[in-house]
Order: structure tokens, then sequence, then C-alpha cells
């Protein structure tokens, strides 16, 4: 080897791994509530999720686009207000869901994306977004599938719901250990096999999600819990929390920490009455557009660019992360994409002095929200009211008499918003949930 050839392959080596793109792990519960994460003051230790906070950034108003669970997943996977498109209510068990339930196939999925920009991408866990043929996830984008279509599943019995089976890819799974394992475990697989290429991983956990059922090795862990409903849940949680740490190790058993952008998230906030879940001192919970129904727990990591141990406390939603990811992974958002979402990278780590959004918008059927700055619009009951949430989180002092110019700026800029919006492409499945239930949480 002469020295020119040497020189060669000492400067080649470096280049060759800066050209390595970041790879994306999305990590995702189910009805968990803002207030139930160590890091966001919950009371059931999640030292996995914890340590994403720890070494990434804590968004402490961090949203997702609507308090029920399949118009956010729409929302997240295709970085726009799901309202824009239609997608605006849950569609009901895969038995009765309407002819019509499925994302809309205009909508190109972050996947589909990724994929786009030479990533191999795997989904495992909980759908969501349509379940006919041409409406699934390898349909949209995931290369691989391991998991349910549609809205809740037994986490033990792959055969509890003939119209809701567990499936391989199109194939049906006929046996399953618990399903906040079997998740984790495939996505860890998905990392071993693919550690070599950039890969995109979503892992929509359906913990902590009803049917309550918690694993076995939990159960003496928790028997100081009293109450049966909160020690079942503890289990579902912390099993939650294992399940991260099962991914997050196999990202380091391969070196790859440093260089893969990590987000942990959930769905809505939770449903407190039915499955004991905490949303700290928010009002309202799941299915409601009080902070409690929108506000989640929200982390992003990615040692090779953001900060260690950062809070971010500008407002945020779950349509950034599409737009954060593509960004990450080189690409571009085009215009004709419509996102409604931004890169957060710039914001985080200071190079953006702005703030990501001036508003967010929410609307989920007769009630609707908007947050400007510190100042919340919130109709849930007969007329909006207005609230500031820096000095009143709880939502619990309307001000819309006291400050009646900004009152009605902000509802005609949400009037504004609105017009954007399409009727739904289906009723919702459950209409209880838009009736009025004002309540606080606990």
């Amino acid at each position: 080897m002469n020295r020119r050839q040497f020189l060669s392959m000492l400067t080649a080596a470096p280049l060759a791994a800066a050209a390595k793109k970041p790879n994306v792990v999305i990590l995702f519960g189910d009805d968990l509530g803002w207030g139930d994460v160590g890091c966001f003051g919950g009371d059931i230790p999640t030292p996995n999720i914890d340590a994403l906070a720890k070494n990434g950034t804590r968004f402490t108003d961090g949203y997702v686009s609507c308090p029920y669970c399949s118009p956010t997943r729409a929302g997240l996977m295709t970085g726009r207000y799901q309202t824009h498109f239609g997608h605006e209510f849950n569609p009901g068990p895969a038995a009765s869901a309407a002819a019509t339930f499925g994302t809309p196939l205009t909508e190109t999925f972050l996947p589909a994306r990724m994929r786009a920009l030479g990533y191999k991408t795997g989904m495992f866990g909980k759908w969501h977004l349509g379940y006919r043929e041409g409406y699934r996830p390898n349909d949209r984008g995931f290369d691989e599938f391991f998991g349910f279509l549609g809205g809740a599943h037994d986490y033990n019995d792959a055969h509890a719901d003939s119209t809701n089976p567990i499936y391989r890819d199109n194939t049906r799974v006929d046996k399953i250990e618990y399903t906040t394992d079997d998740f984790a475990r495939e996505a860890a697989a998905f990392i071993d096999r693919n550690k070599s290429n950039p890969f995109f991983v979503y892992v929509p956990f359906n913990a902590v999600h009803t049917p309550m059922h918690t694993a076995k090795r939990y159960q003496e862990k928790f028997k100081h819990i009293t109450g049966e409903s909160r020690r079942t849940y503890a289990g579902m949680l912390t099993a939650l929390d294992d399940g991260v740490g099962t991914v997050l190790k196999a990202l380091e058993r391969h070196g790859l920490t440093k260089d893969t952008l990590v987000f942990f998230l959930t769905d809505n906030g939770g449903p407190t009455p039915v499955n004991t879940s905490r949303n700290g001192p928010l009002r309202g919970y799941k299915a409601q557009v009080w902070d409690g129904g929108i506000r989640v727990p929200f982390v992003l990591q990615w040692p090779a660019k953001v900060p260690k141990g950062k809070v971010y406390r500008n407002p945020v939603i779950a349509l950034d992360i599409l737009p954060t990811a593509v960004a990450a992974a080189g690409g571009k958002p085009d215009a004709s994409w419509k996102l409604d979402g931004v890169d957060l990278v710039p914001f985080i780590t200071g190079s953006n002095k702005g703030v990501p959004h001036e508003r967010l918008f929410w609307r989920f059927g007769q009630q609707y929200a908007m947050r400007e700055g510190d100042w919340k619009l919130t109709k849930f009951g007969d007329k909006p009211e207005l609230f500031n949430l820096a000095k009143d989180i709880g939502e619990s002092t309307d001000l819309a008499e006291k400050e009646a110019a900004r009152y009605q700026a902000m509802t005609q800029a949400w009037n504004e918003w609105n017009r954007k919006n399409v009727a739904p492409l289906w009723a919702p499945s459950r209409p209880g949930a838009q009736k009025k239930k004002k309540k606080k949480a606990a």
C-alpha cells in the first residue's frame, strides 16, 4: 500500500460513517396519563422512559392532535391535522365499523416517506387506521408488521377476538405471550436484523389500554398498592416501561444509541375512571379537549444532535414528528405535502430562536380548542371558555369576559382554521364521548 492509498483509507472511513443516516424510533403508549410517567411526576417507577428524558429533551407542553386513539394516530402518521381529511373519530370494532373507515389513501404515511429515503420500516403493535386490504400497515409503507388492526386486544389470547386477530404482515398469528412483551421483542428483533441499514421503527403498544391485564411477574411487586385496578395498572405500566427498555437495549447492543432519534409519547390523556390513569394537575380525561385529554408525556432523544437533560416549555404537537424524522433522514418536506407539523430539532438546539407554533388547534365533534402562547380557548360545554395556562394549568377560571378582546380574536382564529377542515368521513363510534362530562382529574 502506497502513502496515497493509506491516506485515502484514513479519510474515507470517517466520511462513510458520517454518511449513514440516523435511525428513527417511535415508542407510543395508549391511554397513558400525563401525570403517570416518573419524569412528569408519576408515582409508579418508569426508569426507561425517564432515561430518555434524562438523555434528551422533555416537552412539558407536548400535545396530540385529538383526545382519542384513531384520529391521533392519523395525525401522527401524516403530519397533518386529521380533520383536514375527515379522520375525526374512532371507527368502532372491526365487526361494526363504518364501511368507509380507513385513513384516506390520498394521505401519505410517515413509513412511506422514510422508505423513499432508503429506510427499512417496521411496525409492532396497535394500528387502528384501517381494517380493509389497502389500508393496512403493509399497504401504507411498512416492510414488516406484527400486531393488530383494531383499537384494543386481549393481552394474553391471540384468539380472543376473531374479528381483530394478531397478524404477522397479513398472516394470522395463533399464539402470543403478553402483547406488551411481544411487541417490544419483535421490535428489538427487527433492529437486530437491520442494524447495518437505516431503519424506522414504530412501536404503538396497547398498554395501558383496557382490558386490564397484567403479567404475573408484576403482581408481587405491587402488592402494597391498595385497590385491585390501580395495582393491575401499575403492572401494565411497568411492563410498558420494560418494553421501552427492551427496544433501547437493542439500540445499545449494536452501538446505535447515539445516532438514533427516539420519541416517546402516548395517543391521548388517560381515561382515569376506566383504568386509574392520572393526568396530574390537568383537567379532564381522554375524549375531552381539556388539557387532560390532549396533553401527553412527550420525550425526544438523539444524543448526536439534541442536548442532554433539556426541558422545553413551548407547545409542540405529535404532528411535528413526521417533519422532524424526515429532516433527520436528510429529506426535505415539499409544500405539496401540506404539513401542519415542523422540524423540532432547530428549536431544541436553539438554532431557531422562535417557537414551533404560534397556535395549535383541535376539533373533536362539538368540542374544540386552541392554544396560543399561554392562552387556551376550550369549548367543551355550551360555549367556549378562555384560560391562562401559565397561571391556571387546571383550566378552572374562565377569563372570557375579563379578556374579551383576546377571546374574540382567538375565536376568530379558530373559525378561520376550521374552514380548512372537512366533514367527518364516518360517525363517532361512541356518541356518549361527545356529551358533557364536566369532571376534573383526580
